[in-house]
């Protein structure tokens, strides 16, 4: 606990525009990816292209992202040495002319018996930034951190 709190301190803060519904979103996601990953899951990445096919598979991996995947920021395996065989999905909202911001986390194999049930908690973004739009990240840390705690103490789906 003391290593993160040394290495939280000697990071640049993140700063937002505060104007900038984007901006925020892009920020707080950024941080939940980093926040979970330092949990022991590692980011699932299954496509890698060659440049000159990029463009058209872009696109078409927009479709399957926004059919798919929804509101999804993250995708991992589970962690190594985890008894549980799923990964997480990690998804986000933040509606246009809203302060509310939405962290949900499930399951990647909402089949998998080892699944949890979904979780999530809505929080108001002016509870993460100061008045100068910088991340107040040790407590945004404090709030991803139980959620996946959360996650990962829910009782188990029964089939």
């Amino acid at each position: 606990m003391q290593e993160k709190k040394t290495e939280m301190a000697n990071k640049k803060p993140k700063k937002a525009n505060l104007l900038d519904h984007h901006s925020i979103k892009h920020i707080l996601d950024e941080s939940v990816s980093e926040i979970v990953t330092s949990r022991g899951y590692e980011e699932d990445i299954c496509l890698i292209l060659d440049s000159g096919k990029y463009i058209i598979f872009n696109g078409l991996l927009q479709l399957i992202i926004h059919l798919k995947e929804k509101n999804a920021i993250l995708v991992t395996y589970p962690p190594k040495g985890s008894f549980t065989s799923t990964g997480l999905v990690v998804s986000s909202k933040l509606p246009r002319f809203s302060d509310e911001y939405t962290l949900t986390i499930a399951s990647a194999d909402p089949k998998s018996i080892s699944a949890g049930k979904p979780v999530q908690f809505t929080k108001s973004v002016t509870q993460c930034f100061t008045k100068d739009g910088v991340l107040v990240e040790g407590l945004f840390w404090k709030d991803v951190e139980a959620l996946i705690n959360d996650y990962a103490a829910e009782p188990k789906k029964s089939k």
